[in-house]
């Protein structure tokens, strides 16, 4: 039962948001020498927050999604199997209930009630995503993606903007921007991986009428777009290594974001055309992930190149 719970949840997906989240806080913010509005323990409770709705949404909507799981994965489908549908529903409750009071006890800590909503709201789109959006073309893909990088934004929203003072505004803005530049690096790699992951459920989908991008204009189109949205993506980064990191001396970090994001991206761009099968799609769907780890952590190295050139 507890197994089964675990993967429900995607414990490994949330052990990533949780560590992500982590780096950003104290292997970015943290070494910058600024004032941050939260506390150590008020930052573990924002985090512990996300964690509970991101894990609310993977229940509810492997609960809408039976019927998919049926086909796509049937060994491994859980809601109806080893956890039934009643037992999911509490789950999905608990968790979102949770996560939303926590929220509400954070936005009043920071003075800013109203930033409750944002709870609420991200835990009432996620509902909708997995009730129906998901099925129409492109709509559900932005709002996961959207919702995903938003995560990152929430960091500035609870951490830099509640301090926000005329002396310290300029600095502020700095680094809520670079906040904003690793945001968009997320939202475009998990757009390419949401489609990819409806590449790889292509058939269960149309079992069961869902319209997504694939089944809409065809595999072979769908993989041409997303291979032309990988390729635009390893000239922006490439463009903003260069702009940022080894324009400022910042070698180390120019090395890692070469060796660690732009390769493994363009043998996504490379393989993403001659791509197949379901084990083709569900390489490139990990490989996407492995690229937004290494991006987030990109926060540290360079903060790290940084401080070492400061030193020099």
């Amino acid at each position: 039962m507890v197994i089964s719970f675990l993967k429900l949840i995607r414990y490994k997906n949330l052990i990533l948001l949780a560590f992500l989240l982590i780096v950003i806080r104290y292997g970015f913010l943290k070494l910058q020498n600024i004032p941050l509005a939260l506390s150590d323990f008020n930052y573990m409770l924002l985090i512990f927050s996300m964690v509970l709705i991101a894990a609310a949404g993977y229940v509810i909507n492997d609960i809408f999604d039976q019927d998919t799981d049926a086909i796509n994965k049937p060994k491994l489908a859980i809601v109806g199997n080893s956890i039934t549908e009643s037992q999911a529903y509490n789950s999905y409750a608990f968790l979102n209930i949770s996560g939303v009071l926590i929220g509400f006890y954070l936005a009043n800590v920071i003075g800013k009630p109203g930033f409750a909503s944002i709870f609420i709201v991200i835990a009432a789109s996620l509902y909708v995503y997995a009730s129906g959006l998901k099925r129409t073309v492109l709509f559900g893909n932005i709002l996961v993606a959207f919702l995903t990088s938003f995560t990152i934004i929430i960091v500035g929203i609870f951490d830099l903007y509640p301090i926000l003072s005329a002396e310290n505004q300029a600095t502020q803005a700095v680094y809520f921007r670079l906040l904003i530049d690793y945001a968009i690096f997320a939202f475009i790699i998990n757009m390419m991986r949401e489609i990819v992951k409806d590449l790889q459920d292509i058939h269960g989908d149309n079992e069961v009428g869902m319209r997504t991008l694939p089944i809409a204009i065809g595999i072979t189109k769908t993989k041409i777009g997303v291979g032309i949205l990988a390729i635009v993506a390893v000239m922006v980064i490439l463009n903003y290594c260069h702009t940022y990191y080894f324009l400022n001396a910042l070698y180390f970090a120019t090395a890692y974001i070469l060796l660690t994001v732009l390769s493994p991206l363009i043998l996504f761009a490379i393989k993403i055309f001659s791509a197949q099968t379901t084990k083709d799609f569900a390489f490139l769907s990990r490989l996407l992930k492995v690229i937004i780890f290494f991006g987030i952590l990109s926060a540290y190295i360079v903060t790290l190149n940084i401080l070492h050139n400061a030193k020099g």
